[in-house]
């Protein structure tokens, strides 16, 4: 079996600390800001700033008395890091959604590996910019994202275009993209190593790539060679996450729906279409089967709800939508306004099963393997032949949902609205 090409995400934060600081106080939105030491006393050196202090030729790490010289307007607020740290938390969550494979490089960036994600979410430019329009929406902060097919072409993809912005290098494309930037645009070619490159002729990335290996170990020695690897796309370095199979505690997804709906009947086909993700995830995550389902629904006021119950353990699409279902004909009373819906499962059993004498005797052990062989055939088919060639007959009464990729993106033949 041909092995999938790798498909590698970095997350930048935009002006990490300023646009926190925005986000918490939107009144200092479009104004010259800085994050400094004590603004009372005027001290101290920038810390962070935002756009438009960067156009005004501010830079992190001058001082507070430099700045203000170039704006006496300056926005000053003091820097706030347990605030940083919580934000930098729930962007964390958002990539959750789409994979467990993420590396922290540091408290704004991330490298996220997004190779077996590409069967339930699209291709790497759809994920990252479904991950840019949520941590946009949700947060009020903007992230640029790199894509590639490697971490070190990945980062250099997200510094090319900034703010709020999704950059894809490819296996075809990269040549024409990176090899003719500066060799210092590369990672780890610091000011002292792109003078030596310079001083051998090395100017570009474009040169670094071809460059005599032994010229370079002569100059630079092992890490000479080491960046001719990364110069060429060869770096093959994994994304280094900690998180192990047993610690992913929830898998879930949710779509803003393309209106507000009231009918139950419509209702109870999202939950359907939402559970086919959720169960997707549940086959790749390999984690067994779950004994808790969540919802969340957010009406036309923008006020969420969330309930949770109790199942018997399950990772089947129908056993999920119906308690999902369930929960929401238990907890809302008819003509509820739903401009949202989310389906998590929680409670993984890692396949240590704990079947009742009474689910053998009765015979609900071998319906329900007969049922689990057939959503992992139903899986295969789709994989193969795409979501739309097999769809459960509920889905397919609303136009909406008919011929909707689970991973939220519609198949060629479907012009109806998209799962967001």
């Amino acid at each position: 079996m041909e092995e999938r090409k790798r498909v590698i995400l970095h997350s930048d934060l935009n002006n990490f600390f300023a646009s926190v600081e925005i986000a918490r106080n939107p009144a200092l939105a479009g104004k010259p800001l800085i994050v400094c030491g004590d603004p009372k006393e005027r001290h101290g050196i920038v810390l962070a700033k935002n756009e438009e202090a960067k156009k005004l030729g501010i830079k992190t790490a001058e001082t507070v008395y430099s700045a203000l010289k170039k704006c006496p307007n300056l926005q000053m607020v003091g820097a706030h890091m347990h605030e940083y740290k919580r934000y930098s938390r729930k962007v964390v969550e958002i990539y959750a959604r789409y994979t467990d494979k993420i590396e922290e490089c540091s408290i704004d960036e991330c490298a996220l590996d997004m190779t077996e994600s590409t069967f339930l979410f699209g291709n790497g430019r759809e994920i990252a910019e479904r991950i840019r329009a949520e941590v946009k929406a949700e947060l009020g902060l903007t992230v640029s994202i790199g894509v590639s097919f490697n971490k070190i072409f990945a980062k250099l993809a997200s510094e090319l275009k900034k703010p709020d912005a999704v950059t894809e290098i490819s296996e075809e494309n990269y040549k024409d993209i990176v090899w003719k930037l500066p060799a210092s645009d590369l990672l780890f070619v610091g000011k002292s190593t792109a003078e030596t490159l310079a001083k051998i002729g090395v100017h570009t990335i474009g040169d670094l790539a071809v460059a005599d290996e032994a010229l370079l170990n002569r100059f630079l020695g092992k890490r000479g060679r080491q960046l001719r690897v990364y110069a060429r796309g060869e770096d093959t370095e994994p994304v280094k996450f900690e998180k192990k199979k047993e610690d992913l505690k929830s898998i879930g997804n949710s779509t803003t729906l393309p209106h507000d709906i009231t009918d139950r009947e419509e209702i109870k086909r999202w939950f359907y279409a939402l559970a086919e993700s959720v169960a997707g995830r549940l086959r790749v995550a390999d984690v067994g089967r779950a004994n808790t389902v969540h919802i969340v629904v957010r009406n036309e006021r923008l006020e969420d709800t969330t309930c949770q119950t109790k199942v018997l353990p399950t990772s089947l699409c129908g056993d999920i939508a119906k308690a999902a279902f369930d929960l929401f004909c238990k907890h809302f009373p008819f003509g509820t306004r739903v401009r949202m819906l989310g389906i998590t499962v929680s409670g993984f059993d890692y396949h240590v099963e704990q079947m009742s004498l009474d689910a053998f005797l009765s015979g609900d052990r071998a319906n329900y393997d007969k049922k689990e062989r057939a959503e992992s055939a139903i899986a295969k088919l789709r994989d193969k032949y795409g979501y739309a060639s097999v769809q459960r007959g509920l889905i397919l009464q609303d136009e909406k949902l008919s011929g909707l990729d689970i991973r939220g993106k519609k198949e060629e033949t479907s012009s109806n609205e998209d799962i967001e």
